[in-house]
């Protein structure tokens, strides 16, 4: 494993070029010697050098195109083959080996590391997350070879440095409406424990989607929205389907004040509770801000002291300001 390793890391050696020097090298020779070869077996067949045979008549002239040239020219193998884009299969079959379980035809979570590692991202960063969109991963911290292959024939890349270089398309192609709604629904389903059967995200790791889907454009309502999760534990065991998808409609249709919000319309229950409870909180907070006495607000005798009053007061003022 730590050869593959070593390889990967520098797919400009071994992976970088479609055919690789060394392998062209021994292709070149190939050719060289095999042409050679076939020439110098024409002239022995012809016994003259000037294709003339031994009754005097001309030898006929053999065609480049004759299916022993052709082949001796190399027809892709099946492991070399090249899809329609011009990628390597071998190479993307390859890359996978060098981060596939032991045992298991998948990359796993030890795997997924050290994959992420070499592509100089962190595992728990959006990019990340685009890519398993782009790979349709359906399970966090898996890839099956299938995943892998098809991903990356559908992003055009079959090196590392391929990958990395298709980031910003990406990042850039999941900011489109539609294209960020797929996005946003599939991070629901890839964060489902799909062993376990789960059919609702946790609560925890519903708020840590939450804040990544939105990495590029956040809602103005979604950290009071996290709030509200975080400070009712009890009441809130999981997210659903329906919570999570109705809620990428709730930032798009209701403002930020929350004034359009109508309980009559199908909204989740949830929702009805957050209203209430963000209404509530807004409500304290301007009241706290309003009152006198209260944090933030100044009663007549605790108001700093302008100038006027430095001047009248300079007992008070001379200790306040001017020190010992």
């Amino acid at each position: 494993m730590g050869q593959c390793i070593t390889k990967c890391k520098n797919p400009t050696s071994s992976l970088g070029s479609k055919s690789g020097d060394k392998e062209s090298g021994s292709k070149s020779h190939k050719k060289s010697s095999c042409m050679g070869s076939a020439g110098a077996n024409k002239e022995e067949a012809g016994g003259k050098p000037g294709g003339e045979l031994p009754n005097g008549t001309k030898a006929p002239e053999v065609s480049v195109e004759t299916p022993i040239i052709s082949a001796l020219m190399g027809e892709p193998r099946k492991e070399d083959s090249l899809d329609g884009d011009g990628l390597s299969i071998k190479h993307i079959e390859e890359l996978f080996s060098c981060y596939k379980d032991e045992e298991e035809d998948v990359i796993l979570e030890e795997g997924m590391e050290r994959f992420c590692n070499d592509l100089c991202v962190d595992p728990a960063e959006f990019r990340v997350l685009v890519l398993a969109w782009k790979f349709q991963a359906a399970t966090m911290c898996k890839f099956t070879r299938k995943e892998f292959v098809e991903g990356c024939k559908a992003i055009q890349a079959d090196t590392l440095e391929g990958i990395c270089s298709r980031f910003p398309c990406m990042l850039l192609d999941a900011q489109g409406e539609e294209n960020f709604k797929d996005l946003y629904r599939f991070t629901f389903q890839f964060g489902l424990d799909a062993d376990e059967g789960q059919r609702s995200l946790q609560r925890d790791i519903a708020i840590a989607l939450w804040r990544l889907v939105f990495t590029q454009h956040m809602p103005s309502i979604l950290e009071h929205w996290l709030d509200f999760l975080s400070e009712n534990p009890s009441g809130i065991r999981g997210i659903s389907r329906d919570t999570w998808n109705m809620f990428l409609n709730f930032t798009q249709a209701i403002g930020p004040d929350l004034s359009n919000y109508s309980e009559d319309e199908a909204w989740p229950s949830l929702f009805d509770t957050f209203v209430e409870w963000e209404l509530e909180r807004r409500k304290r907070e301007e009241e706290r801000a309003a009152a006198p006495g209260e944090e933030g607000a100044f009663t007549e005798d605790e108001c700093p002291l302008s100038a006027d009053r430095l001047e009248t007061g300079g007992g008070r003022g001379s200790q306040t300001w001017g020190g010992r």
